[in-house]
Parts: C-alpha cells; sequence; structure tokens
C-alpha cells in the first residue's frame, strides 16, 4: 500500500495577533509617563492582577505646585522637598523630578507663575494708586508666590519663562507710572517707579509679616494703601 504524502502548504498558518509593543503597564514604583497623565484625567485608577493600581493623574505638574504652594505658606520655602511634595500628591518619589528637575527647577517655576499672575493683575489699573493698590491685593491674595517671586537666590535667573513673566509686570507698572503727568510724579519716570514700587512692594511686605497689625488694625489695608501713595503722589 502507497503511502500517500502531503505538501506543506504555502499559506501561512493561523496564528493569534501579536501583542502590539508598547511601554509597560506602569507600576506603583514607576513614574508615569506624560500621555498617562493627560489621557483621562478624571478616570479612576485602573486595578492591576495582584491587587495593584495602575497611577493615573490628570495634571501631576499642577498637583505638586499646589502643594508646594501649601508648604511655602505654611513653612516657607526652606520645608520644600520634593519627596515630600510627592507623597502629598500621591505620586513616586521621582515623579516631580520629570517636570521640574529639582527644587530650584519647582521655585522658578512658581516665581514665573507669580509674576504672570501679577501682570494679570496690574493690567487695566485705572491709574498709579490703583495699580499699587492691584499690587497688595495681589500679595495679599497670593503669600506664597509673593514670597519666592522676590528671593533670587532661590531661582533660576536666567529661566527664560521666569525672565519673560518678570519683564512683562515691570512693564506693567512702567506703564501706570507713566501715565501720571511730570508735575505730579517729578521729570525722572524711572526713579517714580523705583519710588512706586517701594511703597507698594514695602507695604505689602509688612503687612503679610504682620508688622502693621497696629498702625492698619480693623481697616481695609486697600484702603489704608490708598491714602498713603497720595502722600507720596500728586495728581494720581
Amino acid at each position: 500500500m502507497t503511502k500517500s504524502t502531503r505538501t506543506p502548504s504555502t499559506e501561512p498558518s493561523a496564528r493569534p495577533p501579536a501583542k502590539p509593543s508598547g511601554p509597560s503597564e506602569p507600576s506603583e514604583a514607576s513614574e508615569p509617563s506624560e500621555a498617562s497623565e493627560a489621557i483621562a484625567p478624571n478616570a479612576p485608577s485602573a486595578t492591576k492582577s495582584g491587587g495593584r493600581r495602575a497611577y493615573h493623574h490628570g495634571d501631576l505638574r499642577r498637583a505638586i505646585v499646589t502643594a508646594a504652594l501649601d508648604v511655602i505658606s505654611a513653612e516657607g520655602p526652606s520645608a520644600l522637598s520634593l519627596r515630600d511634595l510627592a507623597r502629598r500628591a500621591g505620586v513616586s518619589h521621582a515623579a516631580p523630578a520629570h517636570h521640574f528637575k529639582d527644587r530650584t527647577g519647582l521655585l522658578t517655576a512658581i516665581a514665573a507663575e507669580g509674576y504672570g499672575l501679577l501682570a494679570a493683575t496690574l493690567t487695566d489699573a485705572a491709574d498709579l494708586k490703583d495699580a499699587g493698590v492691584r499690587y497688595v491685593r495681589f500679595a495679599r491674595e497670593h503669600p506664597a508666590h509673593f514670597q519666592v517671586m522676590f528671593t533670587p537666590e532661590l531661582l533660576r535667573g536666567n529661566d527664560l519663562e521666569l525672565t519673560t513673566a518678570r519683564a512683562l509686570a515691570g512693564e506693567r507698572l512702567r506703564d501706570a507710572v507713566s501715565a501720571v503727568p511730570p508735575e505730579g510724579r517729578g521729570t525722572d519716570a524711572r526713579l517714580a517707579g523705583v519710588a512706586a514700587w517701594s511703597l507698594a512692594h514695602g507695604f505689602a511686605t509688612l503687612l503679610l509679616s504682620h508688622n502693621l497689625d497696629g498702625p492698619v488694625g480693623d481697616q481695609d489695608p486697600e484702603e489704608v494703601f490708598r491714602t498713603l501713595s497720595g502722600m507720596l503722589f500728586r495728581a494720581t
């Protein structure tokens, strides 16, 4: 009896599709990618086999900055620790470095944000007195930003975001000074700007450090500043 032989088929055998390559699923110990932070920011963490949970975060950068501002308000910039901020945000200890590299980078980002907020606050001020009032209001509403912004030894001074925001805030103040007639501010607009800044910044700093609790008392600090600025600049 002749044994039949089967010619091998030239068609490829059916195989299950290969699992696409890609980043491995994040574990608790691994740092999430920016993509994982951006996808479904409000979605809950997915449970993995073995009971561990995959990490998803809507905006890690914002969470770290917010936590840092809380620490600065309560304890000052010297109390900042990226490891502690990671714990507060519920992420791995290496995650903050992904956005800020180091503590100086975080403080620089906070200062840049502060100058941006200050510039926005000073925009469209009615006059120099109003600009000063807005400056004091900014300091009261953003005390942590205010403290970091004017501590240059904590910052990376050549950071582009910082220098751009700082220049914009300075321009807003100069605009307010330039709007005052020479007879009200003197002939040197630059020195008038220094005087106006010194008054607003000094008042805000003394106010935040509670050195004006006695003189200001229960009065509205903004109204007190209006009175002070009227003593320095005429026709404002």
